[in-house]
């Protein structure tokens, strides 16, 4: 089985999101895509984000329908006990419960993955598994080499992939997502249309 984890906050889901796995699946021949609702992100406050049960519920929605979108509960308030969910964690979770002919794969958007070195033991979530790496069109691999140390990696980059000394980096190019979580928010606020920045089962549930 083909499998990605999606870690994020989620609030709330969008088009660029939903945009980003799709791209994903057909990419990588994935089987699954789990995304994955943070409940103490660690580098953002915790107390700004809409409660946990909230941003988990629209991940629902927005999976439904989608036969690989999986909404997931691994980093719900129950699974990590209030404590900061780090992705290293969640990835050996994940991984515990795979087989040998498994594979696992850590989709996340360009923006965040540059600022991987700031992650809780991130060189070693690096050497954990495959890293799908989505991208706006225009953006530059040498982007993210610039970020790696040298002693990760085993050879040069190709236009799309970094090979590691354990894992790759691939790079998910032209994803079309020209939208943001907190401009929905500021959005919805100001009673603005919300028609396909994110799903229409999204937006109902928002305007409640």
């Amino acid at each position: 089985m083909n499998l990605a984890l999606f870690g994020g906050t989620f609030d709330p889901v969008h088009s660029g999101h939903l945009a980003a796995a799709r791209s994903a699946v057909d990419s990588f021949h994935l089987d699954q895509i789990l995304f994955v609702p943070a409940n103490v992100p660690p580098h953002k406050p915790s107390g700004q984000l809409t409660l946990f049960a909230h941003r988990y519920a629209m991940v629902a929605l927005a999976c439904d329908g989608e036969p690989r979108f999986v909404p997931s509960l691994l980093e719900s308030p129950e699974a990590s006990s209030g404590q900061p969910n780090f992705a290293i964690n969640t990835v050996r979770r994940v991984m515990a419960s795979l087989t040998a002919s498994d594979r696992l794969f850590y989709l996340i958007g360009a923006d965040a993955f540059l600022d991987i070195p700031q992650w809780y033991k991130w060189q070693e979530l690096l050497d954990a598994c495959d890293f799908i790496v989505a991208s706006r069109p225009g953006f530059a691999i040498e982007k993210i080499e610039q970020i790696l140390p040298q002693e990760l990696r085993i050879g040069p980059a190709a236009t799309d992939c970094i090979p590691l000394r354990r894992t790759k980096i691939h790079l998910l190019a032209s994803v079309h997502a020209d939208v943001s979580s907190s401009a929905i928010r500021r959005m919805a606020a100001a009673g603005e249309p919300l028609s396909g920045l994110i799903p229409l089962a999204v937006e109902n549930y928002i305007r409640k």
